[in-house]
């Protein structure tokens, strides 16, 4: 039992498809119109030779049509892979380039790190570490009164230093008008509580009693009074 095509198959007829039912439709024609040759026009033979002609004719031209169809269809498949690829091409090179930027700043950044961390290790490495004695108390002093700008030699402390408490910074005076008065002085260089808070130097302990501490505000006072440290030869 046959089966009828519905229009949706009658629609799906693809163009190679039209192309043959044409070159049926031309052989079919032309080899009619071999064969229908007017009486008194031709003779036998030159009917009987006119069909083959026409028909190899017409074969030629739907096997022409059809490989130039072929031809144009393989052109198209080629220019779509051809897209395709430079597309795909394109799209790598872009990833790449992405890569490569974000692969440069990675490097960029961890090499910041490494030469920040070597830096501060150099800073430690290199921060001067002071003995705990008189010697390095007046050493560590002038560092800090140079970051400072406060005025003072190792010498203007020194003397004064040995004159106020012979270097001792546990030293109190409890005797004098200070002393009466309830703010004894204290400390390396006998500095009574009012002006070690008024002239104390951020960074150093807020004591009296500690000696750098006690050295710096006092050369801080010092200099704020008398020009500097190396100024004072008696009690101040």
């Amino acid at each position: 039992m046959s089966k009828t095509s519905t229009p949706g198959q009658i629609r799906r007829l693809t163009k190679a498809h039209k192309m043959s039912f044409a070159a049926v439709a031309t052989i079919g024609a032309a080899a009619l119109a071999a064969t229908l040759v007017p009486a008194g026009t031709a003779d036998a033979g030159t009917t009987v030779a006119a069909a083959p002609v026409a028909w190899t004719q017409a074969v030629e031209g739907v096997q022409a049509k059809t490989v130039q169809h072929l031809s144009m269809q393989s052109k198209l498949a080629t220019d779509a892979a051809k897209l395709e690829a430079a597309v795909k091409a394109k799209a790598a090179a872009a990833a790449a380039a992405a890569k490569a930027k974000a692969d440069a700043e990675a490097a960029a950044k961890a090499k910041k790190d490494r030469e920040a961390k070597a830096a501060a290790s150099r800073s430690t490495v290199r921060k001067p570490v002071y003995a705990n004695n008189l010697d390095g108390w007046i050493k560590e002093s002038l560092a800090i009164m140079k970051a400072h700008k406060i005025p003072g030699t190792y010498n203007g402390l020194y003397k004064n230093i040995m004159r106020e408490s012979s270097g001792n910074p546990r030293a109190i005076n409890n005797w004098d008008i200070n002393a009466q008065n309830g703010v004894p002085s204290k400390g390396l260089l006998q500095v009574i509580k009012p002006t070690f808070l008024a002239y104390h130097v951020p960074g150093t302990p807020l004591d009296q009693y500690h000696p750098v501490a006690n050295i710096v505000a006092a050369a801080n006072y010092a200099a704020d009074r008398y020009g500097s440290i190396d100024n004072v030869n008696s009690a101040y």
